[in-house]
């Protein structure tokens, strides 16, 4: 029997031939990531079990980026932790306010994941790095304290399903209509602890940002982690960027998926998740014009610089409607810089929105955009849980760059064509 994917990333790391769904395993990791809400907890575990020092110092990634710049004394409090830990066990990335960026956007950017690698981070949506043609996972901040004490962790090896992704995208879809209409599809358990494994000749068509945004909301789904297969487009996103020699694995032809899942690309429409839930999903003739009060563009799903140019696209010679407040949020300096360059923030705010810094901010309800009673916002974040970005009576709904923008000008949910 052959392997898939992760599954062969999973073999090679724990020095073993092959490895099949179900089984136990020990595997040495490529990299080890927190942020400022999970590195805490991690470093508190990392003293009591009396560890002295981390297993592998330029293997660690801790990035400041939940509540920073510093929301009130709380947070202050722990990133003072994780940076006092940071400078006494010689981490070598460690991203602070004016380095750092949202973390799943920050560690591809500066070649610290790439293909073939086996990365953990204590957060869930560390599953993003799938996208390079690694395998990487959301664990538990106990699990980051034993995984830098070692440079290993135990996994229970996933079983897995294919997702053929076939021909061009239709007109405005993109890597978040994909994703969230795989989501509305199978349901947000439909891939419970699975690899969700992407092929098929519509990937040639989709940017390495497309693929980020689809492998990072695999964890809405319920899955171990999203994995595409590495090509050209791959190759060059690593190119002069990944610090180690990538190394590349495709599934075998008698792989065991559980099943396999077609997508027409070329029939898919623009889609929105809902609340409250990822896959309450509906497409345009399911919308409806109850009133939206706030846009959010931006989070380690859509901060890309492919994400703002379409919010610019659509922004460009147009206003923000009067009531609403629309925020957008460069996931990484770079990125950051990028969009000042090229003329984007001068659009932004020329139609009435606020560029904040990199920061996770509103997206899990942290600070830059906090929703009142009763509030609606269309994000371009992973979650529309309850309460999810402020009061529990407020309403999410998730959508692609192009459908936010579009709604902030709109004042309700619409695409681009219905301006």
């Amino acid at each position: 029997m052959g392997m898939t994917m992760s599954q062969k990333i999973l073999a090679a790391h724990a020095g073993l031939k092959s490895v099949k769904a179900g089984q136990l395993i020990e595997a040495k990791l490529d990299m080890v990531l927190a942020n400022d809400i999970t590195a805490p907890v991690a470093i508190k575990e990392f003293d009591k079990a009396g560890a002295k020092c981390v297993a592998c110092h330029d293997k660690i990634a801790l990035v400041m980026d939940h509540f920073t710049p510093n929301k009130d004394i709380k947070a202050a409090m722990q990133c003072k932790t994780v940076r006092e830990f940071a400078g006494q066990q010689n981490i070598d990335n460690f991203f602070d306010v004016g380095q750092m960026g949202i973390e799943h956007a920050l560690l591809p950017e500066q070649g610290l994941v790439g293909a073939g690698d086996l990365v953990i981070g204590a957060d869930s949506h560390t599953c993003t790095y799938g996208a390079l043609g690694a395998f990487s996972t959301g664990v538990g901040s106990t699990d980051m304290a034993a995984g830098m004490m070692t440079q290993s962790a135990w996994f229970k090896v996933p079983a897995a399903i294919s997702f053929v992704l076939k021909n061009k995208p239709a007109k405005y879809i993109t890597g978040k209509d994909i994703i969230l209409h795989i989501i509305g599809k199978i349901g947000v358990d439909g891939a419970l602890y699975k690899s969700m494994e992407f092929s098929g000749d519509g990937v040639q068509y989709l940017s390495m940002d497309d693929r980020f945004t689809v492998c990072n909301m695999a964890i809405e789904a319920g899955a171990k982690n999203g994995i595409f297969p590495v090509d050209d487009v791959t190759r060059e996103y690593m190119q002069g960027r990944f610090k180690r020699t990538p190394v590349e694995y495709t599934a075998d032809a008698d792989a065991p998926y559980e099943k396999v899942i077609e997508i027409d690309l070329s029939q898919l429409k623009p889609t929105v998740s809902f609340p409250h839930l990822p896959e309450n999903t509906k497409t345009p003739e399911a919308w409806d014009d109850r009133k939206i009060d706030q846009v959010v563009i931006g989070s380690c799903t859509n901060g890309h610089i492919s994400d703002l140019r379409i919010a610019a696209e659509v922004l460009k010679g147009r206003k923000v409607a009067k009531h609403m407040r629309c925020i957008i949020i460069p996931a990484t300096q770079t990125i950051y810089l990028q969009a000042i360059h090229e003329g984007l923030v001068d659009i932004f705010i020329q139609a009435g929105a606020i560029v904040s810094t990199p920061t996770c901010g509103p997206c899990l309800g942290g600070h830059m955009g906090i929703l009142a009673e009763n509030e609606r916002c269309v994000s371009t974040t992973n979650r529309n849980f309850v309460g999810r970005m402020g009061h529990i009576t407020s309403e999410i709904y998730l959508a692609s760059p192009y459908v936010a923008a579009a709604s902030a000008v709109a004042g309700r949910i619409a695409t681009p064509d219905m301006l």
